[in-house]
């Protein structure tokens, strides 16, 4: 069964309408614990999307997610703090005189952070997209340490290990949604553009691509960056919604949870990496509880820190074993991919009820 235009277009409005709607109920009537987890969820949609790009569309292996996330954070952090609140944080060693005064608005903040991120991504891209693989793993995954130690020893900028404490929170329901919607349309946009279809050839076939006249090493740095770009806001929204970032939030832990729900959903799917997103996140609170002391009927345990992500890690293996699309492999959602869905299943009640009707 397929649509016309005007059925799709009221579907589109009225899905439209109702996640609205359900963005405003949720930020008005849930509790603060169950909102932070639902903004979560907002945020993970969009650092899902922007690997998604570079290992989904384009077919490179990158680890190097978490450094470009907290270049985000610390450049909006420092860029919208106060300078009464930076002068209480920067008590071990004076922050630079440059950024002691500077207090910005915090979308022209989140814009100068992604493009931080951005440009760090271009200087790291030019060099190291050269090598593919395990090899571009290991050298993004290498950068991605290497920030974080700047980071660390950047005392009179970044504060070093003590981190900035504070920042204000300028992460609402309103905002951190709206960015996930407005990722999730360019994504949509960008991946049905020339330079889409670009970085699919170049993820399906290198060599052929390259045959075609498309500019492999041009696509390669400018999805990576574009990525970065992403990322960076992905790691300013999360710090304006902790409101206290320090270098231990960006560790290789952090990419491997993103990395996680780009597998889980499906590599080059936009709509399994929104719908893996929320299922992860969401699952990640909800085991919180394996972490802690478990009183079985048969023995007692008391507390395996980590065994959380021992439940995902097997639950990773099992997808990449036995299902290694994912959930919606390369697919994207559409209307008629639904009645597709639900017609058989609808069509197998009819003679349920007919019979029923008989009898």
């Amino acid at each position: 069964m397929i649509l016309d235009k005007k059925t799709k277009r009221i579907l589109n409005i009225s899905g439209c309408a109702l996640a609205a709607a359900f963005i405003f109920l949720a930020n008005g009537l849930f509790s603060s614990f169950t909102l932070r987890i639902f903004n979560l969820c907002g945020i993970y949609i969009i650092l899902a999307l922007s690997l998604n790009l570079i290992n989904g569309f384009t077919g490179l292996f990158s680890l190097g997610h978490s450094g470009f996330m907290a270049i985000g954070a610390y450049v909006s952090a420092l860029l919208t703090m106060s300078p009464a609140q930076k002068e209480l944080n920067f008590f071990m060693a004076p922050i630079v005189p440059i950024l002691a005064q500077v207090e910005l608005p915090f979308i022209p903040a989140l814009i100068i952070a992604g493009a931080a991120a951005g440009l760090a991504g271009f200087l790291i891209g030019a060099p190291v997209l050269r090598l593919r693989d395990d090899y571009l793993a290991i050298a993004t995954l290498g950068f991605s340490e290497i920030i974080r130690v700047v980071i660390t020893n950047l005392q009179p900028i970044t504060n070093g290990a003590l981190g900035l404490k504070g920042l204000p929170k300028f992460s609402t329901t309103l905002m951190i949604w709206a960015a996930a919607v407005i990722t999730i349309v360019f994504m949509a946009a960008l991946i049905r553009s020339a330079f889409g279809r670009s970085c699919r050839a170049v993820r399906d076939n290198e060599i052929a691509a390259q045959a075609m006249g498309i500019p492999v090493a041009r696509i390669k740095i400018t999805s990576f960056t574009i990525s970065s770009f992403i990322a960076g806001a992905g790691g300013a929204l999360l710090g304006h919604l902790m409101t206290t970032i320090d270098p231990k939030m960006f560790t290789f832990s952090l990419t491997y949870n993103i990395l996680l729900i780009v597998v889980l959903g499906g590599i080059g799917s936009i709509t399994g990496s929104v719908i893996a997103a929320i299922g992860v996140t969401i699952a990640m609170e909800a085991l919180r509880f394996l972490d802690g002391s478990l009183n079985l009927i048969f023995f007692r345990t008391q507390g395996l820190p980590g065994l959380r992500m021992v439940v995902f890690s097997i639950l990773l293996l099992a997808v990449v074993i036995y299902r290694q699309q994912g959930l919606m492999g390369k697919q994207e959602f559409s209307w008629d991919l639904v009645c597709r869905s639900l017609l058989p299943r609808l069509k197998a009640l009819l003679p349920f009820r007919k019979n029923r009707g008989r009898s």
